[in-house]
């Protein structure tokens, strides 16, 4: 593949996460100490929306296997006639008008729903273009690192130039304003970027896709289900984590400044990592290496919920966060691999709406995740501006911050034990399905190192260990 096609996919979750990670980052501190909106009603906004956002996942994901262009192919058209409106709806949700509490809170949803539609509809197929730009194990975990920096960057620029700037005698709204208004610019760039270097060239034999077809690929997809569960239990703790985490810092420890830190470090361990990942793929499997990150994040943020002192926590969320990076490197090249198996089994080839469960899975972790860390906040009493919290506040910001993610990680790990769908029974899979196409003449000949023979003798005489199968 392509490098110039790999950085353009990467800067695709660039943009994504200009609108994601700005509201998952800060839409909660916008919502109590900008709009003025209570901590137990932005929770439960939250929640809602995101349940909403969850179910709005599912619809793209119909609306993306319906749909071909023979100009633009199947995917990209999503990205480039939706990325401008989802920018413009980031910049309405963070411009909350002062018109009295109900009116407010009937703004946020509205707008905060809409900008959800929105970045599905734009997500979805950008999420799904993986699966049909590489077959290839290697390549698509360098599209998954690729995303993984693009979306990193954003975070760590967001932690490193925006966090500090949240202080209680700052304008906000006009921060606020300024950066999404900026957002848009840059994002439409990176969008277009994206468009016109990630191809789709996955041959496949039925362009549009209809609902029988849909749940017939979904319905006994084991692999699908379980990645799906798993990352539902994981991306509730990551929400919680990265929801509380400004709190944490700014309020337990009093160490706001350290949050820019955190998030520079975060960015140098990718650039430290990514490099390593193909071959550490390669030699343990994705699913394994699923399980060993996954146990480490845990154990990072048991160590930050139990921290007597700011440096304790400091390394504790430091360690867990190695594990999520590792995990979010590797978690797209997975799903996109859960394709292969639904079309083993049926014949149909459906990006569009496997994508979209494991999307709306994780949005619906994201719904539990960020009102859990809301709704910790209210029960500890959180009183927004002010200079001291009270010691059970501080607890609440503790367990949204740390407990919740801890708890969480380890669920994800006992689910992703039963995950059946090993490196090297992938390999099988996509050689099958490339003789099939072939022996029916609906493709291009497979090549003569994809075929089920020859990766069988590999096997055989490969040294490396691998995963069970």
């Amino acid at each position: 593949m392509r490098p110039l096609s790999i950085i353009g996919y990467g800067a695709g979750d660039a943009a994504n996460n200009l609108a994601f990670t700005t509201a998952t980052m800060f839409l909660l501190v916008y919502y109590t100490d900008v709009a003025g909106i209570s901590a137990a009603a932005a929770g439960t906004l939250l929640l809602v929306v995101r349940i909403f956002d969850a179910f709005a996942d599912v619809f793209a994901g119909r609306v993306v296997d319906r749909t071909y262009s023979k100009r633009f192919g199947k995917f990209r058209p999503f990205i480039l006639f939706g990325s401008v409106p989802l920018l413009v709806l980031s910049v309405l949700t963070f411009s909350v008008p002062q018109i009295g509490a109900t009116g407010m809170l009937i703004y946020a949803y509205l707008t905060y729903a809409a900008l959800g539609l929105a970045y599905s509809l734009v997500n979805i197929p950008y999420g799904s273009l993986a699966g049909a730009m590489t077959q290839n194990p290697s390549d698509r975990a360098k599209l998954g690192t690729a995303r993984t920096i693009g979306a990193a960057v954003v975070g760590a620029g967001l932690g490193i130039f925006v966090a500090p700037l949240l202080k209680p005698d700052a304008d906000l709204q006009f921060l606020f304003t300024a950066m999404t208004l900026g957002f848009v610019v840059v994002g439409t760039a990176l969008y277009l970027f994206t468009f016109f270097t990630a191809k789709e060239v996955v041959q496949r034999d039925v362009p549009r896709v209809t609902m029988k077809q849909s749940v017939a690929t979904l319905k006994g997809n084991t692999p699908l289900l379980l990645l799906c569960i798993s990352s539902l239990l994981l991306l509730t703790g990551m929400l919680s984590s990265s929801t509380a985490q400004i709190y944490f810092l700014r309020d337990v420890f009093g160490a706001l400044n350290l949050y820019p830190i955190l998030s520079l470090l975060q960015l140098v361990l990718i650039f430290v990592v990514a490099p390593f990942v193909p071959r550490i793929v390669r030699r343990f499997g994705k699913r394994n290496v699923y399980i060993a990150s996954g146990l480490v994040s845990a154990a990072g943020s048991t160590v930050a919920f139990l921290a007597p002192t700011v440096w304790v926590a400091f390394a504790g969320m430091v360690l867990s966060m190695v594990g999520l990076l590792l995990i979010n490197m590797l978690i797209w090249a997975l799903e996109a691999d859960t394709v292969e198996y639904g079309e083993w089994k049926t014949g149909v080839r459906t990006e569009g709406i496997t994508y979209a469960l494991f999307s709306f899975t994780r949005k619906t972790g994201q719904a539990i995740g960020g009102a859990l860390a809301a709704y910790a906040l209210a029960i500890g009493g959180y009183v927004a501006g002010a200079e001291v919290q009270t010691d059970a506040a501080t607890w609440g910001i503790r367990a949204g911050a740390a407990l919740v993610p801890a708890v969480f990680a380890l669920l994800a790990v006992l689910v992703m034990l039963l995950y059946p769908l090993t490196d090297k029974r992938h390999a099988e899979i996509v050689a099958e399905i490339a003789e099939r196409r072939a022996a029916a003449g609906s493709a291009v000949p497979i090549a003569p190192d994809l075929s089920t023979a020859a990766f069988r003798a590999q096997d055989a005489t490969s040294p490396r260990p691998s995963e069970d199968d």
